[in-house]
């Protein structure tokens, strides 16, 4: 990856790929990547930046606005974390056999753990219990798809992957970030069937789209949603 800088837009380089087009994406930390064809020189892709510098100003005001309303949470009693599209109220309690639990209604977290460890600890035990759960929730819903798709991925993964919500490597080994077990049910399904399909199509061209429409006819109303409340799935 190379950091490039035409005029007033940053952008990150990554290599190229067997594609026909470049693709630009504005990523969810507010980065601009851009991955163009294998071969393609800097400079052109410096050209290219350069002709889509008004749909890159337009989705860098859209990224702005959705994030100026990033939650910031506390770790108190009563603070509402979410999972699978609920909010639920945060516990702090004396004592209890795991570090974190969703238990009645409400997100059990041990005092201790914060009273020893600060707030990393306690979003060490909030990412464990999202990957806990990603992975066995994730694991049935990519078994469901993946015949929908006529696709075959080599594994699984739920871990912290950046700024990325999710990704298909090139040895078709699908990456879920954690965060994703924040969304509704059905945001986590759009997820889902966005990798699925990239084993089909590397890129987010006209065909990689189609794919995705072809199982989920939905799936824009979807992708609008995560869009605009993305930001809010953070701890």
């Amino acid at each position: 990856m190379i950091a490039r800088r035409v005029k007033d837009i940053d952008y990150v380089l990554l290599p190229g790929a067997d594609r026909k087009t470049t693709d630009i994406v504005i990523e969810r930390n507010g980065e601009v990547t851009v991955r163009p064809p294998k071969g393609v020189t800097p400079e052109k892709v410096d050209a290219v930046v350069e002709s889509k510098r008004m749909w890159i100003y337009k989705n860098l005001a859209e990224w702005r606005d959705l994030n100026a309303t990033a939650v910031v949470r506390e770790w108190v009693n009563g603070e509402s974390f979410l999972y699978l599209g609920r909010s639920y109220r945060l516990s702090l309690v004396a004592d209890q056999d795991v570090d974190l639990k969703l238990l009645e209604g409400r997100f059990c977290l041990k005092r201790s753990l914060i009273d020893a460890g600060g707030e990393a600890a306690a979003k060490a035990a909030f990412e464990a219990f999202y990957i806990e759960k990603g992975v066995s929730r994730i694991s049935k819903r990519i078994e469901h798809f993946a015949s929908k798709v006529g696709v075959k991925p080599t594994g699984l993964k739920v871990k912290d992957i950046g700024y990325r919500w999710a990704s298909c490597t090139k040895s078709n080994m699908l990456q879920f970030h954690w965060k994703c077990m924040m969304a509704p049910a059905k945001i986590i399904d759009y997820m889902v069937v966005h990798e699925l399909c990239h084993i089909h199509h590397r890129n987010h061209n006209d065909a990689f789209w189609n794919e995705v429409d072809k199982v989920m006819p939905d799936f824009n109303e979807r992708k609008v949603w995560l869009k605009k409340y993305g930001a809010g799935l953070d701890l």
